[in-house]
């Protein structure tokens, strides 16, 4: 996956990267073009925050190792995660 991707397709990789947990993501109003990551659980508690900048969410490589990165942070935590890959 060598293409750009929209944020559309950013936020779907996001999702899926911190099952069992939900991922919830928006772009702030400001149009800075930062997308913002909160990991909610089962309780609706936040477990984590993530920002990531326009040049990171529509690049794979880049994407993939902030979202690595977050669910690293996670596990060191405690939380179990279900296994993930990027996608091709």
């Amino acid at each position: 996956m060598n293409a750009p991707l929209r944020i559309n397709e950013a936020l779907l990789i996001a999702d899926r990267a911190f099952k069992p947990f939900q991922c919830v993501a928006w772009a702030p109003q400001d149009g800075n073009g930062e997308l913002s990551l909160t990991v909610i659980d089962r309780t609706n508690n936040s477990i984590g925050r993530k920002q990531i900048p326009s040049s990171a969410y529509t690049d794979p490589e880049q994407l993939q190792r902030l979202l690595e990165q977050a669910r690293e942070e996670l596990s060191l935590e405690g939380y179990k995660l279900q296994s993930w890959s990027m996608p091709n």
